[in-house]
């Protein structure tokens, strides 16, 4: 007599992971394209004040960014203690504002379309502890440069 024997499923087959490492430098190159890197690397603290009214920035590349406070420990032997204005990578003493505005305002106008240079506006990120002094004088360097558009950046309040 036949034997029968019950059939066994044979089950899924196993997946093909042959188009795994295709996939994975897809995204790698995806992120690599996507990912915008800092313009500048901080050398000093800023730790901008608190607010209620906010608005969100749309077009970043018309934004000068300014950055006033005191020096990070590393650079407190070259700069000192004492508020500083960085502009880009270039750290700027209370002195010397009068004269780097306007080159810097020049050097982000060449990265910025003709027809966009009346919407470029500067954003002063200005530590909460730094007193008004430093900021008037960097107003008054941005008003004679004509730069009459500034934005003053602060953190939303945290609701609770």
């Amino acid at each position: 007599m036949a034997k029968f024997s019950k059939k066994r499923g044979k089950g899924t087959p196993a997946i093909s992971t042959a188009s795994l490492p295709d996939i994975i430098f897809m995204l790698l190159f995806f992120f690599m394209v996507a990912t915008v890197m800092r313009d500048a690397s901080l050398k000093i603290n800023v730790n901008t004040p608190v607010a209620t009214e906010l608005t969100k920035i749309k077009d970043k590349s018309l934004v000068n960014n300014i950055y006033i406070g005191k020096p990070v420990a590393q650079y407190q032997n070259l700069y000192g203690t004492s508020p500083i204005l960085q502009l880009g990578d270039k750290c700027v003493r209370k002195d010397a504002i009068e004269r780097e505005i306007p080159l810097f305002l020049e050097q982000h106008k060449l990265k910025v379309p003709e027809s966009r240079h009346p919407m470029i506006y500067s954003s002063i990120k200005a530590d909460g502890k730094v007193t008004m002094g430093i900021i008037q004088d960097l107003k008054t360097a941005l008003r004679k440069a004509n730069q009459l558009k500034i934005n003053y950046s602060a953190k939303p309040r945290a609701e609770g």
